[in-house]
């Protein structure tokens, strides 16, 4: 072969590449194109949580800043979209006061949330002998004294979404909860006596954020 046709079978060679590579991301840009168009159309909304009750057993200051508890809560997810699933691939649930984390985390088990589907979870959480902040401390005692305290339950975790046969990737998911917890069990209070704990109805819509 001479330097010509050796230099000619390098420039077709080079052409063939350029051309695959230029069909390639073409076609790329249609597949993302299309995914798009397909997202935009559905409208995905995020799921909407509610903290329905709070289940008091135990809810205690000790000297001087130790905090111990042991609290169920009932929460319920609602997707709102009619063509789009949601992996929950994990969710922590834990309790704040004054944004500090008061109990450990709990976690719910992974699930599939179908389209206009509902989920109640009722996990238990638990703080036992947690240290919390000096100023936190007192404060907490005279709120328990007040006969009412606010809390915020918080879950965080990642989910996915599902149109068709397309999963997305992870997405963060942050859920925040404001629970107005009163002390008692008069109808003032609305707290009812369930064995050995105190039960109270919230059905407190939450802020979810998804990123």
């Amino acid at each position: 072969m001479s330097v010509k046709e050796c230099t000619q079978h390098k420039e077709r060679k080079k052409k063939l590449v350029q051309r695959f590579c230029g069909c390639l991301l073409i076609l790329l840009f249609i597949i993302l194109l299309t995914i798009l168009i397909i997202w935009a159309i559905l409208q995905p909304k995020k799921p909407r949580f509610t903290l329905q009750d709070a289940t008091i057993f135990n809810f205690n200051v000790s000297a001087p800043n130790i905090f111990s508890t042991t609290l169920q809560i009932s929460v319920s997810s609602r997707n709102p979209n009619s063509r789009i699933g949601i992996y929950y691939d994990n969710l922590d649930v834990y309790a704040t006061y004054r944004d500090q984390q008061i109990t450990y985390y709990t976690v719910i088990p992974a699930v599939y949330q179908g389209h206009k589907d509902v989920n109640l979870w009722s996990p238990f959480l638990y703080g036992n002998n947690v240290p919390i902040a000096p100023f936190n401390g007192p404060q907490l005692r005279e709120d328990q004294a007040a006969g009412a305290v606010w809390l915020t339950v918080k879950l965080s975790g990642r989910v996915r979404w599902k149109v068709g046969t397309v999963i997305t990737g992870r997405y963060h998911l942050h859920v925040t909860c404001p629970a107005y917890i009163p002390f008692g069990v008069t109808p003032r209070y609305g707290g009812v006596v369930v064995g050995n704990a105190v039960k109270y109805q919230l059905s407190q819509r939450c802020e979810v954020t998804a990123s």
